[in-house]
């Protein structure tokens, strides 16, 4: 056992002294060492309930003959953060998620980990670390939030984004919007529609890391959780036994079908980056034009919040990922073969029926003949940009209008709320990129507030935009404004042209012009000098190969 060298032989006496201070006994130490990774806390819905998730994770491993070791993780929660300075941080803590499990687990020489994560950053933060270390993983979530009930409808944290743009237009009152603050997200939980959690947790099941319901099973359905959870302290035993590692599963076939998936069901545009970082530290290469190339092969086959009005709990209903994935199968996108954690995803589809056809579509009969998210080129995103097509409405899929310039996102929501920004227009937000913000800002507030306003505008950003956003959306524009990408040089009225089913995205000017803006440019100051983004900022990539830092 990798665990040994710190148990085993007469040079490991003081160590085993250190175990015996906190009660474990020879006998815990002649098993395998298990640790258990609980993100745990009292600021992320997702988070609130984790401590049940991982003491039912540790009788699992105890059954199956380990010994369960807890740690923490950090986590920050998206929603809290967003629209503020606050929002810097969140992609940056994906770093140090990775980095303090890798720290722990390869200092405490653990023989395999269960990965307790639950939102947006966390959960590829502790994918990537399972990539890294290399040792036995597996990863069981919290579970996604109840959505919530108002006037009969069913809503989640997208409505309440968005009820401020309903406010400031005065289509609600202040009396309205509290009620709907009190219904909108009922309990623990990660946010109830298919945002960048609930996304991942459903590909963390694809791309083999995790067991079938990881990303469906609702935090409320208590027992439900706690089973998995059991499970998965029982599973990593017999990975320990077998000594099968995550790269032996996160292969180029396993990311792959999670591309496919993930263009069936439509997830968060922040996938994009995700996935891409994951397979940066699984040793696997992962192109942006592969996400394109697999889009134009497979249908949209749910339409779930913020593009539709279901939510993961209706997919749970219908059938949960193993049906999605039976369902796409049809098309021959699917590699069957992929390891998984329990076995293959061939042996998991077997039994997999689609329970609710009013939430999972066939691939005859699907909602759009290809997925959910489109890659887009030109000579405003040189190495590529990031718009989730399936939230997108028809008659924005193609467009063109005057630029509305901002170069931070406070000063575009300062001038959307003063309704500044018309209808037509093309607000574009920059120097809020990986190296920009630092950190990647996600746009929700000012995509929602234009949302609920009812403004037709499309929006651009070096930034990125939460799962939770919906419209003519596009972010990760790369290279972002503070490496000199073309976004620094768009002037106020420069005409954007946007043709999402052609994927591309252009400023119509002529190119001796462009190069003349090019030549006076001049990096701007760094907005933050000190600290861990300062750090950061130094060392992220760009957005179009993961914002992985080296």
């Amino acid at each position: 056992m990798r665990s040994d060298i710190v148990k085993k032989g007469s040079t490991r006496a003081a160590h085993r002294s250190l175990f015996y201070a906190m009660g474990y006994t020879p006998e815990d130490l002649n098993k395998p060492l298990i640790g258990v990774v609980n993100a745990f806390n009292e600021i992320i819905p997702g988070h609130i309930h984790l401590r049940s998730i991982a003491e039912a994770v540790k009788l699992g491993v105890a059954a199956a003959g380990g010994t369960p070791l807890e740690f923490p993780a950090i986590g920050i929660c998206d929603g809290i953060a967003m629209g503020h300075q606050g929002m810097k941080y969140p992609l940056a803590s994906r770093e140090l998620v990775a980095d303090s499990i890798e720290a722990v687990a390869m200092g405490h020489a653990f023989d395999g980990l269960v990965l307790i994560p639950n939102c947006d950053k966390i959960v590829p933060g502790m994918l990537m670390a399972a990539a890294r270390i290399n040792i036995p993983c597996v990863v069981v979530s919290g579970g996604p939030m109840m959505a919530g009930r108002y006037q009969g409808k069913d809503v989640s944290v997208t409505q309440m984004f968005e009820a401020a743009g309903l406010y400031e237009a005065g289509k609600i009152s202040a009396e309205e919007m509290d009620d709907m603050e009190k219904s909108a997200c009922p309990g623990c939980g990660s946010c109830a529609g298919l945002f960048t959690a609930n996304t991942m947790n459903c590909l963390t099941e694809v791309l083999g890391m995790g067991l079938p319901g990881n990303g469906t099973i609702p935090a409320a359905h208590f027992g439900a959780r706690k089973m998995l959870a059991k499970k998965a302290g029982q599973v990593i035993l017999d990975l320990v036994k077998r000594d099968v590692k995550p790269r032996d599963i996160l292969t180029q076939k396993a990311f792959e079908n999670a591309i496919a998936v993930d263009m069936g069901i439509g997830g968060s545009s922040n996938t994009v980056l995700h996935l891409t970082a994951i397979a940066h530290e699984a040793e696997v290469e992962l192109p942006l034009d592969l996400f394109n190339e697999i889009s134009l092969k497979t249908p949209y086959i749910t339409k779930l919040s913020p593009a539709g009005i279901h939510h993961l709990q209706d997919l749970n209903e219908a059938g949960g990922i193993p049906a999605v994935i039976r369902e796409l199968s049809k098309t021959g996108i699917i590699h069957a073969d992929a390891l998984t954690v329990d076995g293959t995803i061939g042996t998991r589809i077997e039994q997999a029926v689609i329970r609710r056809p009013d939430v999972i579509k066939t691939v005859e009969e699907p909602y759009r003949k290809r997925g959910g998210i489109a890659i887009l080129h030109g000579n405003l995103a040189l190495d590529g940009a990031v718009v989730k097509e399936s939230a997108v409405a028809e008659d924005m899929l193609i467009f063109k209008g005057p630029a509305r310039v901002f170069n931070s996102e406070d000063e575009a929501i300062e001038a959307i709320i003063g309704k500044q920004v018309n209808n037509g227009e093309v607000v574009v937000i920059r120097y809020e990129g990986p190296k920009g913000g630092p950190g990647m800002r996600e746009m929700l507030n000012p995509t929602a507030v234009i949302a609920g306003m009812g403004l037709r505008v499309a929006l651009l950003t070096d930034g990125r935009f939460s799962g939770a956003t919906r419209g003519a959306c596009i972010g990760h524009i790369s290279p972002e404004a503070a490496e000199g990408g073309t976004i620094a040089l768009v002037k106020e009225g420069d005409i954007i042209s946007i043709d999402i089913p052609a994927r591309k995205l252009e400023v119509v000017i002529p190119d001796e012009e462009l190069a003349r803006r090019r030549d006076e440019w001049s990096a701007p100051e760094p907005k933050v000098k000190g600290g861990y983004l300062a750090r950061y900022m130094r060392m992220v990539t760009s957005a179009s190969t993961g914002a992985v830092v080296k």
